[in-house]
């Protein structure tokens, strides 16, 4: 008895439904296991996470998902990529043979796989493609933001979809919810009223989840999303997979004369709302620093990292031979530059992370600076992943200037990344325990109990 009531409850279980292929097609023998089988859930599910840490190859993941996906519905499919990853996109796919192409607008587009950046969304047609993947999906962090709202009405009613990104949620399990929504898994909202509540307790009323719903929520996550740190969280082999350990070193900045604050002792430290004026203030100081650390190795190639066009323009003037990737250059400038750092001509890049750290793979590369650092832990891990990721062969030295009063946002980064951490042993647990169970899918409702109309209710008809 106890046994028929655990499946019983088993089967109350909310997971979400598998409208993809009832039968998984021989995949591409180039995919290691634990690719095979994100790919294989994908193609069941038809709307799918595919959270693999940076390295663990999402990019052959989404490209076999596509073939597949494609030849059960029209032939085409779409690939969308953050700026300048595209072409890195299309090598990769002509090096597996994947019949696939860069397009810019829809008259460029054809049968096979069409890759695409996110900024040209508009220029295309979303019904004419049968399957569709976004790579670096967090691009859907923000539910009410202009492009998350644009993608989830652009391929509503799309059988097969998939999200694609290392960190889905690194510090907001909320964040979950837009790609439940873009997936047409559960709205948003319902996964909110499910799963979580809302914290009246803090001044910020944050949504926060329940602690007795815990378990189901990642088990609910697991029944349409796959996610690896490792090969072996899928089942696969960690050799070769074990990366040399990072090395992150700060340098003090030298003192600069910052104004701002009452009384005889001005408070220096950031905050939000005066974080701007305090880095703005010390930008030379953090730039000339950064230039001395480089300059102590000047054959190594070296990515630089700034938040703002004043960090930039300060470290374009230490660093006179870099190159500068910026948000007003024209796209293809911007795909020119990166495509330059990445194939090894240019040797030092100064940029920002939100236009350069997701998705592209700079493994060639093993210093790194940053400049200056916001709040969101998300784009720190992100950036230094672009050169420590599996495929690195060397140690990846990350080196952090840091002037007067930025203490705080260290501070914030490092409890993120305990947030993240934590976050990621509920997913793996959530992964272990639908592979045991082997069970993706609700159990979908038999019914076969013939019943009886009463006899009074006979006579009345």
């Amino acid at each position: 008895m106890d046994k028929e009531y655990a499946e019983f409850l088993a089967s109350k279980a909310v997971r979400a439904p598998m409208r993809g292929l009832k039968t998984v097609p021989a995949l591409a023998p180039h995919l290691f296991n634990y690719q095979a089988h994100a790919v294989a859930h994908a193609l069941q599910a038809g709307g799918a996470g595919c959270f693999l840490d940076t390295g663990l190859g999402k990019t052959e993941c989404q490209l076999d998902f596509l073939r597949h996906a494609s030849e059960a519905t029209n032939g085409r499919a779409l690939l969308l990529t953050p700026l300048a990853v595209a072409q890195q996109t299309r090598r990769r796919a002509e090096k597996w043979g994947y019949e696939a192409r860069v397009i810019r607008d829809q008259s460029e587009a054809g049968e096979g796989i069409n890759i695409c950046n996110y900024d040209r969304l508009d220029k295309l047609d979303p019904a004419w493609f049968g399957a569709v993947s976004l790579d670096e999906a967090s691009i859907l962090k923000s539910f009410t933001g202009k492009t998350t709202r644009a993608l989830i009405e652009a391929f509503r009613g799309h059988r097969f979809k998939l999200a694609a990104t290392a960190t889905p949620a690194p510090n907001d399990h909320m964040e979950l919810g837009n790609y439940a929504e873009f997936l047409e898994i559960m709205r948003a909202n319902e996964m909110l009223s499910r799963w979580f509540i809302n914290d009246t307790s803090t001044a910020s009323q944050e949504w926060r989840l329940k602690g007795h719903a815990e378990a189901d929520f990642w088990d609910w996550v697991a029944s349409w999303a796959r996610a690896a740190e490792m090969p072996s969280d899928l089942g696969g082999d960690d050799t070769g997979f074990v990366l040399p350990e990072l090395a992150i070193m700060r340098h003090r900045a030298r003192e600069s004369q910052i104004t701002g604050g009452e009384g005889l002792f001005a408070n220096i430290s950031m905050s939000a709302t005066n974080m701007h004026d305090v880095k703005r203030q010390t930008s030379v100081a953090r730039a000339e620093m950064i230039g001395e650390v480089i300059a102590r190795e000047p054959d190594e190639t070296w990515l630089i990292w700034c938040d703002t066009d004043y960090e930039a323009d300060a470290l374009k003037a230490t660093i006179p031979d870099a190159i500068e990737v910026r948000g007003s250059q024209p796209v293809e400038k911007k795909e020119e530059l990166l495509e330059a750092f990445g194939t090894g001509h240019a040797k030092r890049l100064i940029t920002k992370p939100s236009l350069a750290g997701f998705g592209l793979d700079w493994s060639h590369c093993a210093r790194m600076a940053f400049v200056g650092r916001s709040y969101s832990y998300e784009t720190f891990y992100q950036a230094v992943r672009r050169c420590q990721r599996f495929g690195q062969k060397r140690q990846v030295q990350v080196h952090i200037a840091v002037a007067e009063g930025e203490a705080e946002i260290g501070r914030i980064v490092e409890r993120k990344t305990a947030d993240h951490a934590k976050m990621k042993t509920a997913m793996r647990a959530a992964m272990a325990r639908a592979k045991e169970a082997g069970r993706q899918a609700r159990v979908p409702y038999q019914p076969n109990h013939k019943g009886r109309l009463p006899t009074w209710l006979k006579s009345v008809a």
